[in-house]
């Protein structure tokens, strides 16, 4: 019984160290989910409306320099950018978003896996790490971005991924990520970066009309790069802020989780305890009893 006492304290030490770190990690991971999602709240407007503009750009303005980021062909080759972070301890987070990007795979371009067109850009250590395991072909030059994170790091994977697509080595390029919505949840998407869909491609007819000052070519060939870099920015910002997310409320549910079993194994301490107090008790009595006797 002794021996049952010691292993049951042991365990309670052990479960109130663990609570002890996941109390820490859920009180950095909200701090940190603070500003992530100051970050992308003060995006999206701007994004939004870039968006916009980019789509009756390309909806219409035919001219040679925004033909070819809308012009659709068969799509021989694909490149999926999916987006995980670096760290676990998030809950389903970065399983959710692999399994995601293996069901567009199957789903959308299994002929292309098959023959070998299919590409892997991730973004964060998890997704890169699963990718690399499993054989997939793996674009490594940006899986790091997170560990300093920054709109010229992540332009940098953008142009990439679009100088990629205007040479042909791409088809269509996609995007897998997790949209922010709060802190408790966050929605898995995939969403098409290139070709880029016109505005009536989404049942949006635009009567908003541009004059394009010194040269409309000239322009546009700026102007939809520059936008593509802010939209890809904008998928990193809502992952960064739904990770930081994720891994607050996997906290705080572990902390929960400790706190129940730290209340079951109290009870079940207490119980061993009694039980030893009444069996010494029992063993004073009898040999009371037997000397009396």
């Amino acid at each position: 019984m002794p021996g049952k006492l010691k292993e049951v304290r042991n365990r309670i030490k052990s479960v109130q160290s663990t609570q002890q770190i996941t109390k820490a990690m859920k009180m950095v991971s909200a701090a940190k989910l603070r500003r992530a999602q100051d970050a992308i709240i003060q995006m999206r407007p701007y994004a939004r409306k870039l968006q916009e503009i980019l789509q009756h750009i390309v909806s219409n303005h035919q001219s040679d320099a925004g033909r070819q980021y809308i012009t659709p062909r068969p799509i021989e080759k694909v490149l999926i950018i999916v987006i995980t972070s670096d760290r676990g301890l998030c809950g389903a987070y970065n399983a959710g978003l692999i399994r995601l990007a293996k069901q567009v795979i199957a789903e959308r371009y299994a002929s292309q896996q098959a023959q070998g067109h299919v590409w892997i850009m991730p973004i964060g250590k998890k997704g890169y790490e699963h990718f690399v395991k499993y054989k997939f072909q793996v674009v490594p030059d940006h899986w790091q971005l997170f560990s300093q994170l920054s709109f010229e790091s992540v332009r940098q994977a953008a142009q990439k991924a679009t100088q990629g697509f205007l040479e042909h080595r791409w088809d269509v390029v996609e995007l897998v990520y997790s949209e922010f919505k709060n802190a408790a949840t966050q929605r898995f998407v995939v969403e098409r970066f290139l070709p880029v869909k016109p505005a009536e491609a989404q049942g949006k007819q635009s009567h908003t009309y541009f004059l394009f000052e010194p040269n409309e070519d000239q322009l546009i060939e700026e102007l939809i790069p520059r936008i593509l870099n802010t939209q890809f920015f904008k998928a990193v910002l809502d992952a960064h802020a739904s990770e930081h997310g994720a891994r607050m409320t996997a906290m705080d549910k572990a902390t929960e989780n400790a706190t129940e079993i730290l209340r079951t194994l109290r009870i079940s301490y207490n119980r061993a305890r009694q039980a030893a107090i009444t069996t010494e008790l029992s063993e004073i009595v009898s040999g009371a009893a037997a000397l009396n006797g």
